[in-house]
């Protein structure tokens, strides 16, 4: 019994730690939970972000985002700045998986 007990309580706590990166894009600046701007150069960004094509990739909170259509299947909603003055985070694309990464933790906690 405890140890059925012990499964479903570690379940529940890697479910809430676990965090995908499913992002929906918005229209409106006042609809998004971060407002993004995207870097020209990976030395100006505060992540580094690598678009994955499965949603089933996009695990964690280290920079592999899965772009959804519905807002409602998002974990996280974003609207992409003209100025970096006007964002919360900096990101640039990688066209690479094993580069997405961090460059700024301090800022990690907008993307959960």
């Amino acid at each position: 019994m405890k140890t059925i007990l012990f499964s479903i309580v570690f379940a529940i706590g890697i479910s809430f730690v676990s965090v995908a990166q499913k992002v929906y894009v918005c229209d409106y600046k006042s609809d998004a939970k971060v407002k993004v701007y995207v870097a020209d150069y990976k030395s100006d960004a505060d992540l580094v972000v690598y678009k994955c094509s499965y949603k089933s990739d996009a695990t964690g909170n280290s920079g592999l985002w899965f772009f959804c259509d519905y807002k409602s299947d998002a974990d996280v909603t974003i609207y992409f700045c003209d100025y970096k003055s006007d964002a919360d985070l900096v990101i640039y694309f990688s066209d690479y998986k094993s580069d997405a990464e961090w460059l700024n933790n301090s800022k990690k906690y907008l993307m959960y």
